[in-house]
Parts: C-alpha cells; structure tokens; sequence
C-alpha cells in the first residue's frame, strides 16, 4: 500500500464475494493488513466453541445506532447485496434516514479506486450544516481487501469521520456490532474531552450521574433515576447515544452501568477516562437492592443514602412482586444481550427457569447475574446456538419459550406456547415496578393459548409433510421401491468405479 492509500498488491475476496467462506475472508483480510484490527475484534467478542451464534448480519447493529443519531451521517462500503439486505432491515426497524452507498468492481477493489471514492464520497457529505459527523463501515468484501478506512481525515471542516469495520467473519453479533460503533464515537469523544473543551450536552443533570450502557426500553432510564434519587444521583444520556454532544455527558458520569454487558469497546472507555464500571441491573427486588448498593459503593455515596435508596424502592417492589406471581417453566433465548437479567426477574417473580441462552459472551459484567441464577440451578449458556436452545425447548418442554423467530416457529409447531424476544419482552419496561407488572402480564396471556395451541397440533396433525407435502394430489401418492433399489444399485456401482479409477491412478 502507498502512502496515499492506494492498494499496489491487495489479495482480494472476490469471486464468490462475501460467501467465498469466513476462512477465506480471514485469510484475505490479514494478507490485506488488517491482523490487528482482527485481533482486537476476536478479543473483545470471543466465539464460542461452535464459532459464532446464527445471526443476522452484525452490521446492521452499527448502522442502527449510527441511524438513531441527530445530526450523523451513515456511508457504507460492502457487496451491493450486503447493503441493500442492511438498508431494507434498517427501514423495516423504522429508520427514516438515508444510507450512503460506496459502490465498487473487481478492478476498483483491487486498483484501491475503492478508497478514493469513499474518500471522496466522505468529503462529498461531510457538511457541518448538516452533520456532527460522518461514519463508514467496511463490511465483508472491503475488509478482507483491506480497504485502510484509517487513512481517512479525522475531521473535514470541523465534521468528525469515523471508519470501522465490521465484517460478518470478525463479529459474531449485531448486539455486538452497536459497541463497535458505541466504542469507536466514545473513544473519539473521549479524545476530544481530553483535549479542551467541547460542546455543552443538550440535557446536563446538576447531580453526579450514572451513565446507563445498552438499549433500554424508553421508560426505564427515568424509573431508574426516580431509585437513584435517594443517593443524590441521576441519570447520564445513555450509551449508545441519541446526540453526539450526549457523548461527553454520557463520559462525565461518576459511575458507568453495563446493564448490557457485552459493551467491551465501550466500558474500555470509560476505564480511560477514569469511572468505575457496575454489572447487572435493578431488576425484582434482590437484583435492585445489589444494584443500588454496588452503584452507591462505586459513587462514594453515604451508607444512609444507599440505605434510603434501598428502603424508598424494595417496599413497593416487594409488594407488586407479591401480587404478581408467575406459576409457569419458562425458557429464555435472544440475542439481545438482556437474557439473564429478564431471567432473574422471572426467578424472582416464582417462575422456574431451568435454561437461559445468549448469543453474546461471557463478561466479568454478566457474573453477578451469572452466579445468582447458577445459585437456583439455571443452566446458562453463553454464545448459545439455535441447535442449543431448540434442545433446551425440546427437553424441558416449557409452559413458555421466550426466544428468536425460528425456535418460537418450532415451539408453535410442537404446540408450545412462545413468544418473540425481541419484539415482546425487549420493547416493554424490564426495571423497577413496571418491569414486574409488565413481564407478569405478558407470561399471563401467553400461556393461557397453551389449549389452543394442543388444539392446532392436533387439527393439523400430518399437514404439510411426508406424503401430504405439496398441494393437488387426489390420493395418496403410489410408492415405487423398486426405482428405490435401482438408484441405489447404480449409486454403488459408480462409487465403486470411481474408487477403481483412483487407484489405478
């Protein structure tokens, strides 16, 4: 590679494009120069033992906090296909926003034409008129050539530029893809801040903050700055952002909450910039009494304040949770990096909970709840498989499955109730006295279909399969295991042929 970013001798992943096979991506993307920007990824999101969880593609999880963001720009650099799979998932989720496209070819990945046009294309659009800053992302074709996005201007006419890769081969996630871009904007803020001063935030609390790490549902951060009001304390703009200026808000906290504990690039930052980092979340009354306590210890709080945070909040929490009790196993599967917490809430409100899988890792910000729901003989599994959550389901036979798109399909069909995790349990309050009555709701109305569901089963029993697969027969289909024995005879003989030939060879 010259000085000026061409690419004189890139081995490329063209070809089959982005499936030419994650080997060969990986292979392609070191050659190309891209070992330590790998090596990072693999060690902030280590795979589990069978690679990586089924996902959809993990950039999406960059581009959806990138869309979500006043004022920043999202320019992406893949195989067409790539990009418009990610732009038609980022409008089905509801973003109004458009996505910049980098288009390329055979020769202008390998001649390094490629990065002169996202070159250009970034000084095209970085117009402080219109943005604070301006993002690309590589995806799997780009990174494997080693299109080098760090050779691009850290800033054009005071409009920030931020590249980052985020292959599908590097990745395992979209939850973990959101910290890549969460990581990549807090490291640059962090920088600024160090720097002199910046931009005053929209909103700025006049108390020390705690600054919230995940996607929470909207209500939540408020119902937790009601608990932390007893020890002199709110709550920062939350992590990922809304705004870039709510990055230095979100810096200047006196105390960072991993309620999503995948956040690793992220919670490096804070590490920086000095905060202390806090595990877990207020969920039931067990885990809000840890939580405020642990918070209240790393804030330097009083042992009074914590002591009124803790007896202004589990009171009430302690009486809802009393009168909403759930009787029912439950199984709980997603992606979101929220599933355990939703399981100890579960725990706590009676249910039984025999096994919980997550598509992220295990994080030193996960074992407090980790170790709490191990105490009460749940099964954790961490960068679960759908293979490993479906046998979950099949064994324990649940009277709920909470879970992804193809394991609720399974359960229908087996005649389990279950639910999206995602859309049913991630879009409704998890924390405080509404997190109780929301889940104890939501577990109520969906095992009541339990009848009708055995009902379905039953009705439909056989439809669809086996001989009744396909539609316009008039009767049974007339088997002819004799072609079944001649197929099979002309099988062996080729194979037998075939293995004569290689050994005379």
């Amino acid at each position: 590679m010259s000085m000026d970013g061409q690419i004189t001798s890139a081995p490329t992943a063209t070809g089959d494009g982005c499936h030419g096979g994650r080997a060969t991506m990986l292979d392609a993307a070191r050659a190309a120069g891209k070992s330590e920007m790998l090596d990072g990824l693999a060690k902030d999101y280590p795979k589990g033992p069978h690679d990586q969880p089924q996902s959809m593609c993990p950039a999406f999880g960059s581009l959806r906090v990138g869309l979500r963001m006043r004022r920043t720009a999202m320019i992406l650099s893949g195989s067409a296909c790539c990009v418009y799979g990610l732009t038609f998932t980022s409008h089905f989720y509801g973003a109004k926003r458009t996505v910049g496209y980098v288009p390329f070819n055979s020769e202008s990945l390998v001649r390094g034409q490629l990065y002169e046009d996202i070159r250009n294309a970034v000084h095209e659009t970085a117009k402080p008129e219109d943005y604070d800053c301006v993002v690309v992302i590589n995806l799997c074709v780009p990174t494997a050539s080693g299109v080098p996005l760090d050779l691009l201007p850290k800033a054009i006419d005071g409009v920030r530029i931020i590249g980052i890769d985020v292959p599908g081969f590097g990745v395992p996630t979209h939850a973990e893809a959101k910290d890549v871009m969460a990581g990549a904007m807090l490291r640059y803020a962090r920088n600024e801040a160090e720097r002199g001063p910046v931009q005053r935030p929209r909103t700025q609390s006049e108390l020390s903050t705690v600054s919230l790490i995940g996607e929470l549902f909207p209500a939540d951060p408020p119902g937790i700055a009601a608990m932390l009001a007893p020890m002199g304390l709110g709550v920062a703009p939350q992590l990922p952002a809304r705004e870039w200026r709510d990055l230095y808000a979100a810096l200047d906290c006196s105390v960072a909450a991993a309620v999503h504990p995948f956040y690793t690039a992220s919670v490096r930052e804070y590490v920086a910039a000095g905060r202390p980092v806090v595990g877990s979340g207020p969920v039931g009354v067990e885990g809000t009494a840890a939580w405020l306590e642990n918070i209240g210890k790393a804030a330097n709080v009083s042992a009074a304040q914590i002591d009124a945070a803790k007896a202004r909040a589990l009171g009430p929490l302690a009486g809802v949770l009393a009168g909403h009790r759930i009787n029912s196993t439950i199984t709980v599967s997603g992606y979101e990096g929220s599933e355990l917490l939703v399981a100890r809430l579960l725990v706590e409100c009676g249910a039984t909970v025999p096994y919980v899988g997550t598509a992220c890792p295990r994080t030193p910000w996960s074992d407090a709840d980790r170790e709490w729901l191990e105490a009460r003989g749940v099964h954790i599994q961490y960068r679960a498989s759908l293979e490993q959550d479906m046998a979950a389901m099949k064994d324990v036979r649940p009277d709920l499955a909470l879970g992804t798109t193809p394991l609720v399909q399974k359960a229908k069909e087996m005649g389990i109730p279950a639910i999206y995790f995602t859309n049913m349990v991630s879009a409704r309050p998890l924390f405080g006295i509404p997190g109780i009555a929301s889940m104890a709701g939501i577990i109520a109305t969906q095992t009541k279909g339990a009848d009708r569901f055995s009902k379905m089963v039953s009705f439909f029993d056989g439809v669809g399969s086996g001989d009744n697969t396909g539609y316009g027969w008039q009767g049974k289909p007339e088997a002819h295991p004799d072609y079944r024995v001649k197929n099979q005879k002309l099988r062996l003989a080729k194979a037998k042929a075939a293995a004569n030939q290689s050994m005379g060879s």
